[in-house]
């Protein structure tokens, strides 16, 4: 997992040595008139005229923000400037724990500087102008880095690059829509986990943004501080978008964020075929599945972008459409790397495991939902280890979603990960409470809130939090060559027993010992587990042939 943080250092470190060019700036005239001073009401709950932050009982921060687009970002800013100081200092801690060496820091702010150099020309006035506004609201301490605005355009493209360096980090988000026969009502119901792990810190500042712009349909996105751009959102004609990611070479050029573009479609899509056009006009720099669901249309389909390549894919004669890491329209038939990525990685196998578990529940609900998107086990119930990248719900997912565009419904998931309880909102009432302007407290559906999951008070649970614990310590102790207690490797295996990586990374302590024997042994019990990926599984069949050869 801590690879995964290469792309917060190349995003961070995007812009550092970069003299500020005004050029890239958006056009800012009246800044000086808007208002940007909140108003604390208590620690939980802030407010800026019509603007609202409170933090509900599970943990969750509700913004709203209102108004033209140089208006939404100051106040969004303004609202969630300790939100965003908590980003910003989580990931720059990384970036000094990952990249110890100045010199090597050095190097890479050169080489992603170049990288992101025309970013701004890709990017929407009005989303440079609401990043602006945010990026007021940044810690000065990092503007040694990089000036404030240019810091928070460069963080929207963190997305893109961490999928970007797949082979680095496998990032497996999953997603299922269903409708007519297949839910219990008969109406259009969409659900998926959203598998981008930066860190405990990073996860336990969550935030649904509900925002109402002066141009363009009001919605809902389930974000964290200083971030305008969509992962998973739903606006008030019923549309949602979810994103996938695709496999994709490593960039040369960053060119308009994928998070940016769904941002777009919510904002401004009433239809698929308005979400269709707006994908197809942008210019993205990695590959991504877009999952839209349409009450208009009462269907889902995947829109299917990449550098080079554009394709739309809907289901014909079925009622449910699944969606992983891999590309199913026409248009990536004959893709290589869409073919490397379904033969070599885990997505075919979530692929399947979903379809599985879609095909086989009876009439879906926002509850049958969620406990498919909780699910822990592989293909046929098998169990694979807590954590494995082949499951639907991996343990470590920022958040599971769950939303019912006819109804103008949505369901999010709270902490832990996707386990904890599902808070429920409805789009019409909230932001008709926020209409009125005098909302002091939480705008959550109290009656249609979804229980966290039993199983966070079982040992299992608490075997697997400890486990994680262990490795993270045990990871940077093989890497750097520190000492290791014994005992920790075989609490791995005894913490989570069906995780091929438990045994994986004990054989490499036991190897490293030049206790061949115990490596040998540990080495085939991992294969004898569902690995996640084949080049892991071939890269220990290596491992167990030089461990037979140096007996």
């Amino acid at each position: 997992m801590k690879k995964f943080f290469v792309l917060f250092i190349l995003v961070f470190l995007a812009s550092c040595g970069i003299k500020k060019s005004y050029q890239d700036l958006p056009n800012v005239t009246g800044i000086s008139k808007i208002d940007t001073v909140r108003t604390k009401i208590s620690d939980t709950h802030y407010s800026l005229g019509k603007n609202n932050l409170f933090q509900n009982k599970y943990g969750v921060w509700e913004l709203y923000i209102e108004g033209d687009a140089l208006e939404l970002g100051l106040a969004n800013g303004a609202l969630t400037q300790d939100l965003i100081h908590h980003q910003e200092n989580a990931f720059m801690g990384k970036i000094n724990e990952m990249v110890p060496s100045e010199g090597y820091r050095n190097f890479l702010k050169k080489l992603v500087s170049w990288f992101n150099r025309k970013m701004y020309l890709y990017v929407p006035e009005e989303y440079k102008q609401e990043i602006y506004g945010v990026s007021r609201f940044g810690l000065k301490k990092y503007d040694e880095f990089a000036p404030a605005y240019l810091r928070m355009l460069y963080f929207h493209g963190a997305h893109d690059i961490g999928h970007a360096l797949q082979d680095l980090m496998l990032v497996g988000c999953t997603s299922f829509a269903a409708w007519d026969d297949k839910t219990a009502d008969g109406k259009l119901l969409l659900g998926r986990n959203f598998d981008f792990y930066a860190g405990d810190e990073f996860s336990n500042q969550k935030m649904v943004a509900f925002v109402n712009p002066d141009d363009g349909h009001k919605f809902m996105m389930y974000t964290w501080g200083g971030m305008i751009g969509a992962v998973s959102g739903m606006n008030e004609e019923g549309i949602t978008v979810t994103i996938n990611a695709g496999k994709s070479k490593i960039p040369m050029l960053a060119k308009d964020p994928i998070t940016l573009v769904s941002r777009e479609i919510l904002q401004h899509a009433s239809n698929l075929e308005d979400a269709i056009e707006i994908a197809r006009k942008r210019e993205v720099f990695v590959s991504e599945s877009i999952m839209v669901g349409s009450a208009k249309d009462h269907k889902a389909i995947l829109i299917e972008v990449s550098p080079k390549n554009f394709g739309v894919y809907e289901v014909e004669n079925s009622d449910q459409l699944i969606c992983s890491n891999h590309f199913q329209s026409s248009a990536y038939q004959d893709d290589k790397r869409n073919q490397k990525t379904i033969k070599e990685s885990h997505s075919q196998y979530r692929y399947e495991r979903m379809t599985q578990l879609v095909s086989k529940a009876d009439k879906l609900t926002p509850k049958k939902a969620v406990e498919i998107l909780r699910n822990r086990r592989g293909l046929n119930g098998e169990q694979i280890g807590y954590g494995n990248e082949k499951a639907i719900n991996q343990l470590l997912a920022h958040h599971g979603i769950v939303f019912k565009p006819e109804e103008k419904k949505v369901w999010l998931s709270a902490n832990p990960y996707q386990m904890g309880a599902f808070i429920s909102y409805d789009l019409e009432n909230v932001f008709a409470e926020f209409g009125k302007g005098n909302v002091s407290g939480s705008v959550m559906n109290a009656e249609e809130i979804i229980p966290e999951s039993n199983f966070l008070q079982t040992k299992y649970y608490k075997n697997y939090e400890e486990y994680r614990k262990i490795r993270e310590s045990f990871v940077q102790d093989l890497e750097h060559e520190n000492p290791i207690n014994p005992h920790d490797a075989e609490a791995l295996k005894q913490l989570n027993p069906y995780f091929w990586q438990a045994y994986y990374l004990s054989g490499q302590y036991y190897y490293r010992e030049g206790n061949y024997k115990k490596a040998i042994i540990d080495f085939k019990q991992a294969l004898r587990r569902e690995i996640s990926t084949l080049p892991e599984k071939e890269h220990i069949k290596k491992l167990l042939k030089k461990s037979y050869r140096k007996l």
